[in-house]
């Protein structure tokens, strides 16, 4: 993004915000794998429970240990668990797409009932296979995450992609003698690059959701790792004794989600004006 058109988003009040959240959330992810207030492996259960402090400033969970450096590291995990997804998603179902939107025929039918069929597997049933054969873990949940992600990233290539094969500058490179593929990488591509952008948010918001619904289930992330989901599963036990055990991990979801789909928003209103929430190009055919 240029500096002009920077300065053009920061005008959007939701990029704002949501630029304002990712940062912090990204910051926190960041600055954990350097340090943490307390260790998260060392267990203090004579402290469990406690109340927030000057030494530990969102008190410590059902073991002891401090919440904050918890938090912090599952906000890393999951993270970075919905970025890989994200990154699987979009490296396979983009060029899906594109090949789908420059091969019309058979492997555009192909490549779309490929899609539907993904699509009717969620990412907890997906989860749920890859954990039935290879176990439990933050890697199997970002797989699964990532699976789910092919055909949303592919559909939204293919759809965006079909309205530019009609315009004049694609006649002019078929004409130069660029093959299907040439033009759909070095043209169709970069003038598709923002859609993708905007999806990629909205979908990093969504595996962040993913994740804690995979981790809260036990399919997810495992001890002695945690992310923001474990510590939601952590903390039911104790919601009604202790309920800032799982405040405080719920809260950290919502607030990520909505920073990110902010984020997202203000990202679609600059970069191209005319999309509209349903968008104005066919994504779901």
């Amino acid at each position: 993004m240029d500096s002009g058109l920077f300065a053009r988003a920061l005008k959007h009040p939701s990029f704002r915000l949501g630029l304002f959240g990712s940062a912090g959330f990204l910051l926190l992810a960041i600055v954990s794998v350097f340090w943490t207030p307390h260790p998260t492996d060392i267990v203090d259960v004579p402290n469990r429970f406690g109340e927030f402090s000057s030494v530990n400033w969102l008190g410590t969970d059902y073991l002891g240990r401090d919440q904050l450096s918890l938090l912090m590291v599952g906000i890393a995990t999951s993270l970075k668990v919905a970025a890989l997804a994200v990154a699987i998603g979009a490296l396979i179902g983009v060029p899906l797409g594109l090949i789908a939107a420059a091969q019309r025929g058979w492997l555009e039918a192909f490549i779309l009932r490929g899609n539907d069929f993904i699509f009717a597997f969620p990412a907890i049933i997906s989860a749920i296979i890859i954990t039935t054969l290879f176990g439990p873990s933050a890697i199997n949940a970002m797989v699964a995450i990532g699976i789910f992600n092919i055909p949303v990233f592919a559909r939204v290539a293919r759809g965006a992609a079909l309205s530019l094969w009609t315009l004049e500058y694609v006649d002019a490179a078929k004409l130069s003698g660029l093959s299907n593929g040439q033009i759909s990488f070095r043209h169709i591509l970069p003038n598709i690059a923002s859609l993708l952008i905007v999806q990629a948010t909205i979908q990093l918001s969504l595996g962040v959701l993913a994740e804690a619904g995979l981790s809260y289930i036990g399919l997810g992330t495992q001890p002695p790792e945690t992310s923001l989901g474990l510590m939601l599963k952590e903390a039911q036990s104790f919601f009604f004794g202790f309920p800032m055990q799982a405040i405080i991990p719920g809260i950290a979801i919502v607030l990520f989600v909505i920073s990110f789909n902010l984020l997202g928003d203000g990202l679609r209103d600059t970069l191209d004006p005319k999309l509209t929430k349903a968008g104005g190009i066919d994504v779901a055919s």
